[in-house]
């Protein structure tokens, strides 16, 4: 009898320990699984926030409505600043051209007594001033709306039959010089003796020089035309910025006023000297 009741105290003992063992393990599992579950959610950078989502009751939103856009303010000019009562100086104005000058051959005195050479020459140079051409620096054509003062001489005098007629005006000079036809003008006077021996066709040239350089440096030339019927006035044509015809200023190519001094833009601008003039080299006159 003992002996069964020793046995049954070790089978109790042993279902004892083998459930205390069972739960043990299963409480250990269910902590391993706890830990490895926190483990991986702490590197989810989510981790928690559908928890929050879900533990939240959605709250209806107020719609607040949109703000109208404010103006923005513009300052007033205070009245209190004057205006700069300083003297402004007076901007300098250039007059506006009066429309080119073209007259007839009828016009100029003595034309018909002209050599043939010459007449051909006048009537091309006025019939140029028929095709309101302007100003235009560089250019020796026509078919370019403008000329300037040499290439005006230029294409002219090539239209004529002159052979080698240079294209720059100090060349012209250079070249009219060389002929020996040329004649110094040293006085400002219209009225001086050396122009008795100008005449029509014959080239005319402006200047500067200074005391380190006698010798003139040429900016302007143009064509003598002869004396205008009527007021007896010396005329002549070419391509000009500032030449002036009965009192108004002309610009492009145009029949103009000879003088020996343009008319001044202001009075700091002086222009150039009439330098002298010449007949044109390898033109037959007879």
């Amino acid at each position: 009898m003992k002996q069964i009741l020793r046995i049954i105290s070790l089978l109790v003992v042993t279902c004892w320990m083998t459930n205390s063992l069972h739960a043990a393990s299963e409480v250990m599992q269910d902590t391993d699984q706890k830990k490895k579950k926190g483990f991986f959610s702490s590197l989810n950078p989510f981790h928690g926030r559908d928890k929050e989502k879900k533990d939240k009751k959605p709250s209806k939103k107020k719609s607040s409505p949109t703000p109208s856009p404010t103006p923005i303010a513009t300052a007033a000019p205070d009245a209190s600043i004057a205006p700069d009562s300083s003297p402004t100086p007076a901007a300098r104005t250039t007059p506006t051209p009066a429309p080119n000058v073209t007259i007839s051959a009828e016009e100029i005195s003595d034309y018909d007594q002209y050599p043939p050479a010459i007449q051909n020459m006048v009537a091309g140079a006025l019939g140029l001033t028929t095709l309101n051409l302007d100003y235009r620096y560089g250019s020796a054509d026509p078919v370019n709306g403008g000329m300037d003062c040499s290439g005006f001489v230029y294409y002219l005098l090539t239209k004529c039959g002159v052979p080698d007629v240079p294209r720059d005006a100090r060349d012209q000079y250079a070249w009219v010089r060389k002929a020996g036809n040329f004649q110094a003008v040293l006085a400002q006077n219209e009225d001086t003796f050396e122009l008795n021996s100008l005449q029509p066709g014959d080239l005319l040239f402006w200047g500067s020089t200074s005391s380190a350089n006698p010798d003139p440096a040429i900016s302007e030339t143009m064509v003598y035309l002869g004396r205008e019927k009527g007021s007896g006035k010396r005329i002549m044509a070419g391509a000009s910025e500032f030449r002036t015809y009965k009192s108004q200023m002309r610009r492009g190519v145009s029949v103009v006023e000879f003088k020996l001094s343009p008319d001044r833009q202001s009075d700091e601008d002086e222009g150039p000297k009439f330098v002298g003039y010449g007949h044109v080299p390898g033109l037959v006159r007879q």
